[in-house]
């Protein structure tokens, strides 16, 4: 199984260059890729370029992006933007994202998004393929000037829409913040899906929180984070399933995230993520794997451990 690096700005009150802290890190410790996650703090393709001017080896994968705040030349022109200022291949990560994101912040409408999602990762897929010369779009008069950004396509599914679109499109599936046993349910979807649409299946990946030997510190911001998904549809379902529905209720009613916060028992943070000492962290891993991960994208806690040091120091073999 793959282990990977996720470097994503965390909207709480962590330093912003925190991303760029972990990529660095990552990169020093050997770790093949990281992923340069979208939020309302950071451009990821800036991000990205950031991290690879300041990296020397990791691979890039820019995402999820939401669909419906970015078209596909857009997506498509970052990536080949990164890839041919840093030397090395960007891949792209898309997604749905939520009603909060996408309304909330960026006041576009998220309607018809598994519509958007399919569409979106259908062009993205034909333009990362287009060579110099060609027609950026059909029939445009632009001609592409860039090499292809060399990466992979990644679709960020849980719904059964966007599972059918990962089968269909996607080099990979990612999913986030999931038990063992939602990723063996999972990935007989994936599986099935890929099927029917006569391709071999997409590999399966997730983002997981992660803390090696961990802090009071490390323990509360993986909580935190997970409060943040407990009102998201799709996540607070996933979260209800792994146990934790009276936190979910309490989400619907407006409760405030210190109510929230306090309502999420500390296991929250092990069920579906890996979290204890190296022992326990390993385990778990394995976990995954028999449930049929292909790849561990690690969501190192920093409190407690700026730059997800120790963590990413104790699982990079």
């Amino acid at each position: 199984m793959d282990v990977t690096v996720v470097a994503a700005a965390r909207e709480d009150d962590s330093p912003t260059d925190e991303p760029l802290r972990i990529a660095m890190v990552a990169d020093r410790l050997g770790y093949g890729e990281v992923w340069v996650g979208e939020g309302p703090t950071w451009d990821a393709f800036v991000l990205a370029t950031t991290i690879g001017l300041a990296t020397d080896h990791v691979a890039l994968t820019v995402g999820p992006v939401p669909v419906s705040v970015r078209d596909p030349v857009t997506i498509v022109r970052g990536a080949a933007a990164v890839a041919a200022v840093v030397g090395r291949p960007v891949g792209v990560a898309l997604g749905a994202s939520s009603v909060r994101v996408v309304e909330g912040v960026h006041g576009r409408s998220r309607a018809r998004a598994a519509t958007v999602l399919a569409s979106s990762a259908e062009a993205v897929r034909d333009l990362m393929r287009r060579e110099p010369g060609e027609e950026i779009t059909p029939g445009s008069g632009f001609r592409r000037r860039l090499p292809p950004p060399g990466g992979a396509l990644t679709v960020a599914a849980f719904g059964d829409c966007a599972i059918a679109v990962a089968a269909e499109h996607a080099d990979r599936m990612v999913l986030d913040v999931v038990s063992p046993g939602q990723v063996g349910e999972l990935r007989a979807k994936l599986d099935a899906a890929a099927k029917r649409a006569g391709r071999t299946p997409p590999r399966l990946a997730a983002w997981l929180p992660a803390a090696v030997d961990p802090t009071p510190e490390s323990r509360t911001q993986i909580l935190r984070s997970l409060v943040g998904y407990l009102s998201v549809r799709g996540y607070s379902d996933m979260l209800a399933a792994a146990g934790f529905g009276e936190a979910v209720e309490l989400a619907r009613t407006g409760a405030d995230s210190g109510t929230l916060l306090a309502a999420l028992p500390p296991e929250a943070a092990t069920t579906v993520g890996l979290v204890g000492d190296i022992d326990a962290v390993r385990s778990r891993m394995d976990a995954y794997a028999a449930a049929g991960l292909d790849e561990i994208a690690l969501v190192p806690a920093t409190s407690g451990d700026p730059g997800g040091e120790r963590t990413l120091t104790a699982l990079a073999t």
